[in-house]
């Protein structure tokens, strides 16, 4: 076992760094852009709870 822990892991790392790189690859895909957009406008798009000209 010992003679493996060392492969195991590198592979682990590799396989960690590649799903990394997929993920942001992913999120800055061009594809997203739009709901990249979106998904940044939704804090400011919601209403506003805490209104001081609530009646």
């Amino acid at each position: 076992m010992e003679l493996i822990t060392p492969y195991l892991s590198a592979f682990s790392t590799v396989i960690g760094l590649i799903f990394f790189v997929g993920i942001v690859w992913w999120a800055w895909s061009p594809n997203r852009k739009k709901a990249n957009e979106e998904s940044a406008e939704l804090p400011f798009d919601l209403p506003d709870e805490f209104s001081k000209d609530k009646s």
